[in-house]
């Protein structure tokens, strides 16, 4: 079958590469000053102590998390109390971060991801998945709650839930949402929380998006509404992945 997409001269091409080129620059540009106004954003003093489950039994702080470097990254995994894997959103962005870890982890910032699962259901999705990164249990803490990801019935008020910053109706059909957010942690010990992000938020941690966003059929989504509709645990594909996997949250949602 013929392509019925628009076919000109190479030198036409080249014209029209151009003047998309200028505006991708202008893109890089304005990404730049983006994350240097991210960086001179204000800072919040964390002041409650904060216990995390790990997988040998011992329980760590927020400071511990640092594993001596002076930032942290924390992924906030969807993973609830009684679910038995993670989200398929949260997996999928998670199958990104040991091969940039072992890169970052020497540019003196760390990664852990925080559920509320317990500590041993979490253990063993994150040996099945074969991620390598450091990956604890908020189940005895109320971490998740005010970080504004998980909402229990009894944190819910008149149907409504705080998360991305803004109160929005209730969404039953899931107690966790996605995020991320980044701490520092100064000489003196003192930790502050200096960024998060939600929804969408994560996309830009996305590396198979960028590959995809290249090509002319581009990420092929929206199908029903669903931003992420072809995406799988990656042992979960079966034949070329276009079969959709049911999805266990709003991770993708705008």
């Amino acid at each position: 079958m013929m392509t019925s997409h628009t076919t000109v001269s190479q030198e036409e091409a080249l014209q029209a590469r151009l003047t998309l080129l200028a505006k991708e620059k202008a893109h890089m540009a304005a990404g730049d000053e983006l994350a240097r106004q991210r960086r001179e954003l204000p800072w919040v003093k964390i002041t409650k102590p904060y216990v995390f489950d790990t997988p040998t039994g011992q329980q760590v702080t927020l400071a511990d998390l640092f594993d001596g470097r002076s930032q942290l990254f924390l992924y906030h995994f969807m993973f609830g109390p009684d679910w038995e894997e993670g989200c398929t959103g949260c997996s999928f962005l998670c199958d990104h971060v040991d091969g940039a870890r072992q890169h970052f982890e020497h540019h003196d910032l760390s990664f852990v991801a925080v559920s509320r699962g317990p500590i041993d259901k979490i253990e063993a999705y994150r040996q099945r998945m074969g991620w390598k990164f450091r990956w604890v249990s908020a189940a005895h803490t109320d971490f998740n709650q005010d970080f504004h990801v998980s909402f229990p019935p009894e944190t819910v008020k008149n149907g409504k839930i705080t998360y991305n910053f803004t109160e929005q109706d209730y969404n039953a059909d899931s107690e966790e949402l996605p995020g991320f957010s980044i701490f520092f942690k100064d000489e003196d010990g003192q930790i502050y929380h200096t960024y998060s992000s939600f929804s969408r938020g994560g996309e830009a941690l996305l590396g198979a998006y960028q590959f995809i966003d290249q090509t002319p059929k581009g990420r092929m989504e929206k199908v029903n509404g669903n931003l992420m509709d072809w995406v799988k645990r990656h042992d979960r594909y079966e034949n070329d992945g276009r079969t959709a996997e049911k999805k266990c949250c709003g991770c993708s949602a705008a």
